[in-house]
């Protein structure tokens, strides 16, 4: 593999649906489409695995002070 390419996100790891623009934690893989459950928790989305990709950095920044914001608002 060229050191260009980027893998895709593995199980527990954050992604990006390129097709719909959401950010989840990838929670599997079902036949052709990996799960991706959002990162409020609740039911989890079918993405083709070409339309998942690796967070930039920035995006992975914002996507965890979102999380421990929403913990600190539900008392977690």
């Amino acid at each position: 593999m060229a050191s260009n390419q980027q893998t895709r996100p593995g199980i527990g790891e954050l992604a990006k649906d390129t097709a719909s623009g959401r950010i989840g934690v990838v929670m599997g893989e079902v036949g052709a489409r990996v799960q991706i459950r959002p990162l409020g928790g609740g039911v989890e989305w079918d993405a083709l695995p070409d339309n998942v990709v690796a967070l930039t950095a920035r995006e992975e920044l914002t996507a965890r002070l979102a999380i421990k914001n929403g913990n600190s608002r539900d008392g977690l």
